[in-house]
């Protein structure tokens, strides 16, 4: 498996998606007011309506914030407006783009932590993303007891006590991301696949069908992990900056 550049770069005027090619961009979710408001224009009734049902302001705006800017994205992508982007969602809740065809012109995949999101798109493959913030106090292991493969439990075992936590999210992240590119959510058996989870080794997916996919690590930002999933083994990365 390769280990992806850590440079994030500015995007071109209009991106284009490449085939060859898989872009994920990584945004910051604290958005000025004008920029938030514009952000939520571009959303549809039903997403509106949910942003309205979050209790503390802060998660109603990263609400809001991520789908506006996945849904100005797309809109780049695609060359429509933002607002006129439509979805569907299947059966784990995994949106895909309503284009009235069997094969979306786009695979799109998002994730955010603690005010930080990443997006992920690609051209005709399957493709998943995870972004978890490093947080010590949650990778204990009675947690990864619970979710962790045995050969994972016993490589997370394995690392140094300063390490373990970078191990934890490594593989919480890979896991997450894999199972997000399939689709399945937690429908799939968290120990039934294995991925590597060593810092500074590169990412690695043990399965049955591991022939499928290839699988990269990110680090979007200092403390946080994150990972890509997709079909095929001939893809690389591009990594942009979103900015207002």
């Amino acid at each position: 498996m390769k280990v992806c550049s850590p440079d994030w770069s500015n995007p071109p005027g209009e991106p284009h998606l490449e085939k060859e090619n898989i872009h994920v961009w990584r945004a910051s979710l604290d958005c000025e007011a004008a920029v938030l408001r514009r952000l939520e224009t571009t959303l549809a009734p039903d997403e509106k309506s949910r942003a309205a049902r979050f209790i503390f302001a802060r998660d109603r705006n990263h609400f809001i914030a991520a789908r506006g800017i996945l849904r100005t994205l797309l809109g780049a992508y695609l060359q429509r407006s933002a607002a006129d982007v439509g979805f569907l969602y299947g059966p784990q809740n995994k949106p895909a783009i309503h284009s009235g065809s069997a094969e979306p012109p786009i695979h799109f995949n998002l994730s955010h932590s603690h005010g930080l999101a990443i997006y992920a798109f690609a051209q005709r493959r399957e493709v998943g993303i995870d972004l978890e913030m490093i947080q010590p106090a949650f990778a204990g292991e009675e947690i990864a007891e619970r979710f962790f493969s045995s050969q994972e439990l016993a490589e997370l075992r394995s690392l140094p006590p300063q390490l373990r936590a970078d191990g934890f999210f490594l593989c919480w992240t890979r896991k997450e991301a894999y199972m997000k590119a399939r689709g399945t959510g937690m429908g799939i058996p968290l120990d039934s696949f294995d991925v590597s989870l060593s810092p500074g080794k590169p990412a690695e997916l043990r399965s049955t069908d591991s022939d499928r996919w290839s699988m990269q690590s990110l680090q979007p930002a200092h403390g946080y992990a994150g990972a890509v999933v997709a079909e095929g083994k001939d893809w690389g990365l591009r990594l942009w900056d979103w900015r207002p």
